[in-house]
C-alpha cells in the first residue's frame, strides 16, 4: 500500500509535467513558426520480491516478482515537421518548403535559428526580422557567392558614379592608379612590398579584404614593362579574391613618365624607397696600380672612358695626382706616412673619388716617374629604384554620384533561391542580397531559447550552410508564414487521457488511504 502511494503522486507529476506541455502547445497554435513537443513517459525502478528461478530436473522455473514505483518523465521532444503555410500576401514574408532554417543574429553577435520567416528592412537597410535580429546570408549580388552567415543589408549603387584614384608623388615620379569600375568598393588602400621568399615563376601575390588591398612583389623576379607590371597585380588581385575579379575591376598604374620605368627592372627596385644612382667604378691598371688605388667613388661620379694617372713632386715634396679631369694634392708632411686624398673634378665636391697614395719614402726609393697607370671610368647612373613601398595608395572618389539608400527602392521581392531583388525607377531590377539556410545532422537535438528561436546544442551537430534549393535544402516561398504544427484534435485527445491518468493517479493515492484506514482500525 505504501508502494502505491508513491506510484500514486509518480503519476500525478508525470501527468501534470505532460499538461504543461499540451498547455504550451495549445498556447502556440497560432504561432508562425512553433514546433510542437510531446511529454514521452518511461517506468521507473522495480522492487524485486522473488528473484527469477531456473528449470531444474525435478521442477520447472519461475519468473521474477517485481512490484513498480510509477513513472517518470523521459523526454519531451520537439516536432520538427513541416506545417501548413498561411498566406499573408506581404512579400517580405518567407516560408521554407522543405528541410533548413533561418539564420538570425542578435546584437551580441549569437546566432539564432528558426522557422518564422516574419522580415522587414530597417532605416539602415538591414534585413530584420520581427525582433530586431539581423537576417544572415550574403550582401550584395550573390552571384558566385557561397552560402554565408553576413548580415543583409540593401547597397545600393550610386546615380552618376565614379572611378576611384589616389594621386601620389614619389621622389618627383607623379603615379596614379585608378579603378576601372565606378564602384565604391573600389575605395581602397593599396599598398605594396617586395619579398624573395616567393618562388621563382610567381611574381606577385596579394591579400585583398573589404577595404584594403596588398600586393608582394617577387624582390628576384624581373619586370619589362608598366603595362606587364599592371597585368601581374591584377592577375594576383583576381587569385586572392577566390578568382573572381574585385569589385573595383582593374587597378591601373599610372606614372607622369613612363620612361622612367626600365625594362628589366626587379620587384625589389620597384618596391626600394633608396632613390639616388648607382655608384661608378674606376678600374686602374699598369705599374703605379700596386702604389694607387681607387678606395671610394661618389655617388655623382661623372668621368667615363680612359685616363692616364700622372704625378707631380714639387722642390717642396708636394705631390700632385691627376687621373683625367681630378686633381688632388698630398703636402709633404701628409707623405709621412700613407694616406688617402679627394680627387675633384674642378671644384666640385660632389664629383669626387677617394684614391690611396704611398708614404714619401716609397715615392722617393722608387723612380715612380717612369711607371705609368691608365683608368677605365665608368660613371654613377641614376638608380632605377621607383618607390612603390614608399606608402600606402588610398584609393578614394569612387561613386561620388547621388547615394541611393532604401527608401529609393519601389518595391522589394524575394525568390524561390533566397535572393532578394529590389526594384528602383533608374537601375531597373537589382539583387542586393541573398537568405541562406542552415541545417543540422540532428535537427530534435537543437535546444529552444524562446521567441521561436532554436540554438546549436551538443547533440544538434554544427550548422551546414547552403543555398535555398540546394544541398537538400527547401527553396522559399514569398508571402506567405509557416503556421504552428500544433495538432488540436490531438492536443485535446491527449489532454483528456492526461485528465483523466491524473484522476486516477490521484484515486489511487484516495483508495491507499482508505485501506490504510481500515488497517489502523483493526484494533479498536
Amino acid at each position: 500500500m505504501i508502494r502505491s502511494l508513491y506510484s500514486g503522486v509518480a503519476g500525478m507529476k508525470t501527468q501534470q509535467t505532460k499538461m504543461d506541455v499540451i498547455g504550451n502547445n495549445i498556447a502556440n497554435v497560432s504561432t508562425f513558426g512553433y514546433k510542437s513537443g510531446r511529454a514521452a513517459f518511461r517506468d521507473i525502478y522495480y522492487q524485486t520480491t522473488a528473484a527469477a528461478s531456473a528449470a531444474t530436473a525435478t521442477s520447472g522455473g519461475t519468473n521474477p516478482l517485481q512490484i513498480g514505483y510509477g513513472s517518470s518523465v523521459a523526454s519531451v521532444d520537439i516536432n520538427h515537421g513541416q506545417a501548413s503555410f498561411s498566406t499573408t500576401g506581404y512579400t517580405l514574408d518567407c516560408a521554407i518548403a522543405g528541410e533548413g532554417y533561418f539564420q538570425v543574429m542578435d546584437n551580441d553577435g549569437n546566432i539564432f535559428y528558426t522557422k518564422a520567416g516574419i522580415f522587414d528592412i530597417d532605416a539602415e537597410g538591414n534585413l530584420v526580422d520581427s525582433n530586431g535580429y539581423f537576417v544572415l546570408g550574403v550582401s550584395g549580388s550573390p552571384t558566385g557567392q557561397p552560402a554565408g552567415s553576413q548580415r543583409i543589408r540593401v547597397n545600393l549603387p550610386f546615380e552618376n558614379p565614379s572611378v576611384a584614384t589616389a594621386v601620389d608623388n614619389i621622389n618627383g615620379i607623379q603615379y596614379t592608379i585608378s579603378s576601372s569600375n565606378e564602384t565604391d568598393q573600389a575605395n581602397v588602400n593599396l599598398t605594396f612590398a617586395s619579398s624573395s621568399e616567393l618562388p621563382i615563376g610567381q611574381k606577385a601575390l596579394a591579400t585583398v579584404t573589404n577595404s584594403s588591398i596588398v600586393v608582394t612583389l617577387n624582390a628576384n623576379e624581373t619586370f619589362a614593362s608598366l603595362d606587364e607590371l599592371n597585368n601581374v597585380v591584377n592577375e594576383a588581385i583576381t587569385a586572392a579574391n577566390n578568382g573572381v575579379s574585385h569589385p573595383g575591376g582593374e587597378f591601373v598604374i599610372e606614372m607622369d613618365d613612363p620612361s622612367q620605368f626600365t625594362a628589366g627592372i626587379t620587384g625589389a627596385q620597384l618596391i626600394n624607397a633608396s632613390f639616388g644612382v648607382d655608384a661608378g667604378t674606376i678600374e686602374l691598371e699598369g705599374d703605379l696600380a700596386s702604389y694607387f688605388n681607387i678606395s671610394t667613388v661618389g655617388d655623382a661620379f661623372a668621368g667615363e672612358g680612359e685616363a692616364t694617372l700622372s704625378l707631380s713632386l714639387d722642390d717642396e715634396n708636394n705631390l700632385t695626382i691627376t687621373l683625367g679631369d681630378y686633381t688632388g694634392t698630398v703636402l709633404a708632411s701628409q707623405l709621412d706616412s700613407a694616406g688617402t686624398v679627394l680627387l675633384k673634378n674642378g671644384t666640385s665636391t660632389t664629383d669626387a673619388f677617394v684614391i690611396s697614395y704611398p708614404s714619401l719614402r716609397t715615392i722617393n726609393g722608387n723612380d715612380l716617374t717612369n711607371l705609368t697607370a691608365t683608368a677605365t671610368m665608368t660613371p654613377s647612373a641614376d638608380s632605377p629604384n621607383l618607390g612603390l613601398g614608399n606608402g600606402v595608395f588610398t584609393l578614394a572618389g569612387g561613386t561620388e554620384g547621388g547615394e541611393q539608400t532604401v527608401a529609393d527602392l519601389t518595391g522589394i521581392s524575394i525568390n524561390e533561391d533566397g535572393v532578394l531583388i529590389g526594384s528602383h525607377a533608374t537601375f531597373g531590377l537589382v539583387e542586393i542580397g541573398r537568405i541562406d539556410l542552415a541545417t543540422f545532422a540532428n535537427a530534435p537535438g537543437l535546444s529552444q531559447v524562446g521567441e521561436t528561436y532554436f540554438e546549436v546544442s551538443l547533440n544538434s551537430g554544427d550548422p551546414i550552410l547552403a543555398v535555398p534549393g540546394e544541398d537538400a535544402t527547401g527553396s522559399l516561398v514569398s508571402g506567405t508564414l509557416e503556421s504552428s504544427n500544433v495538432d488540436l484534435t490531438n492536443e485535446f485527445a491527449d489532454m483528456i487521457v492526461t485528465q483523466r491518468g491524473f484522476q486516477a493517479s490521484s484515486r489511487m493515492i484516495t483508495v491507499s488511504d482508505t485501506m490504510l484506514e481500515e488497517l489502523i482500525n483493526l484494533k479498536r
